[in-house]
């Protein structure tokens, strides 16, 4: 089974900002969305890209939302997601996420990006639903 991937972009802070989803059918896109969840779809793709999406989104606004709380203005926060699906029970089944967040906040070192972007990284209500593993590779741009 092939991997699925998404990714989203958000600029700004979570009330203020606005950001863009696309999949590899190019079928998501959305002027600005505040949850993961409130996609327009229309049925042009399949589900794993939606989940992929979702995490994708999910992730650039809370690392977004995390920085500004920390007190770091981020001028935006690039995500990737690819999920893994595995056969179980002859269905396929998501195991795994991988989230790559590119982040570009003047002024803020690597070690406490790393941090923050660490322990946001369960931050999508669809992560925890799901139970899967999720890894994570985040960096300065």
């Amino acid at each position: 089974m092939p991997n699925k991937k998404a990714s989203a972009v958000w600029n700004g802070d979570l009330k203020g900002g606005s950001g863009t989803i696309n999949s590899e059918s190019g079928a998501l896109e959305a002027a600005a969305f505040t949850f993961a969840s409130r996609f327009e779809d229309e049925g042009k793709s399949n589900p794993e890209e939606l989940i992929a999406a979702a995490h994708a989104g999910c992730y650039s606004m809370a690392l977004s939302n995390e920085l500004h709380k920390a007190g770091h203005q981020s001028n935006s926060v690039s995500t990737n997601a690819t999920i893994t699906l595995e056969p179980v029970d002859g269905a396929p089944t998501i195991s795994k996420i991988h989230l790559v967040a590119v982040a570009d906040v003047p002024g803020l070192d690597n070690e406490t990006f790393q941090g923050i972007a660490e322990a946001t990284k369960e931050a999508c209500p669809v992560s925890r639903a799901l139970n899967m593993q999720i890894t994570l590779d985040a960096s300065l741009s």
